[in-house]
């Protein structure tokens, strides 16, 4: 008997997505069937491409219509992918499908190396997107990208004044960093360090992006009230590292996102310096910082650990290159891969689990 398109739909729907819980045709990522007498074919369309699991689905995939057809029959998988959103067209950034910020409670645990690293690795699988350095005052987006002198031009769009984001390692980038002297500090106060975020989010042309990054500064300030009024945030990414002081900072960031007034979902922990590998011995792990404060912070708030990344000596040296770290082969290209991995998969998830973040409106 003929093998339909019926037949090889009844099959998929016995495939579950591994995170969504749900069969891959109710989820309605099966498109394109083509059946003919030795030959079946149809597309799978993935959450993200950097979706971890894309082989365990893609083998499920083959063994379910496997047991429908004739086992000589050839069996023809694409997949593809379509970055999920639950953002509806807003007039800000209406071609951005998720905006997430990276954030950490206190200065120095390498929030910037991380955002950087994401944002590439996103980019690297096939991903739309962009990053914002929001810490104003200590902007370092430039040097990590080898663009500190660099300057994006301006573009008239309808009689207004549009920032074009530079474009580096397939990550479109704006930063303070572009528009002040390189050798200046920025003394600013609250409410222009804010104007200066609203202008990097309405009036740059981002176009179609899957993800927007934005690394905030450390803490908890006007610049985190400012993003959360201005957008609706996908989510939140913490850093931190193992050792108490860092870990009591990242607490405070996370239970910001986590006030009913802001809610935010935040979609994980990222533990950096998590422990030090010498190059020389790259079994060895030493953990001088403590061990598992960002793993145990996590089960504490049962949000998911993203990744442990070691505290290595090229990841310092790419940042200051300029030629982020997951460009390289080796462990830790590994690793921030990983990561992005992990991360696109929790937008996933929150976007089919959570209702829409609502722009934030705060009383004075």
């Amino acid at each position: 008997m003929a093998v339909t398109q019926s037949d090889i739909l009844k099959a998929l729907s016995t495939v579950n997505d591994p995170d969504l819980k749900k069969d891959l045709v109710s989820l309605n990522m099966i498109k394109d069937i083509s059946v003919s007498d030795k030959r079946v074919s149809f597309t799978v369309v993935l959450t993200t491409p950097a979706c971890p699991l894309k082989e365990k689905i893609k083998n499920d995939c083959k063994d379910a219509v496997e047991n429908i057809v004739n086992k000589d029959v050839e069996i023809v998988i694409n997949m593809t992918s379509t970055v999920t959103t639950i953002r509806d067209n807003t007039p800000l950034l209406p071609g951005v499908k998720n905006i997430i910020a990276i954030a950490s409670g206190k200065g120095g645990v390498g929030k910037s190396t991380i955002a950087s690293n994401l944002a590439v690795a996103l980019a690297k699988m096939g991903a739309k997107v962009g990053l914002i350095d929001a810490d104003i005052s200590g902007p370092s987006i430039p040097v990590m990208f080898n663009c500190e002198h660099e300057q994006p031009e301006v573009k008239v769009v309808n009689g207004k004044n549009l920032i074009v984001p530079l474009m580096q390692y397939g990550v479109k980038l704006i930063s303070i960093g572009f528009l002040a002297p390189k050798d200046s500090a920025v003394v600013w106060r609250g409410p222009m360090a804010s104007s200066a975020l609203k202008q990097f989010i309405s009036d740059a042309e981002w176009g179609d992006l899957d993800y927007l990054l934005i690394d905030m500064p450390p803490g908890t300030s006007d610049i985190h009230l400012t993003l959360v009024q201005t957008v609706p945030v996908t989510g939140a990414v913490i850093v931190t590292t193992p050792q108490k002081v860092a870990l009591a900072d990242a607490t405070k960031g996370l239970a910001m996102f986590k006030q009913p007034q802001i809610n935010v979902p935040v979609l994980g922990i990222v533990e950096n310096m998590a422990y030090f590998t010498p190059e020389e011995l790259p079994d060895n792990k030493y953990y001088i910082f403590g061990k598992d404060g960002g793993k145990n912070l996590s089960e504490k708030y049962s949000v998911p650990l993203l990744g442990q990344i070691p505290l290595v000596q090229s990841i310092r040296e790419s940042g200051d290159s300029g030629l982020p770290a997951v460009m390289k082969e080796g462990v830790i290209a590994r690793a921030f891969t990983e990561l992005a991995e992990a991360m696109a998969r929790q937008v996933a998830i929150r976007n089919a689990t959570f209702a829409q973040t609502q722009r934030v409106e705060l009383k004075a």
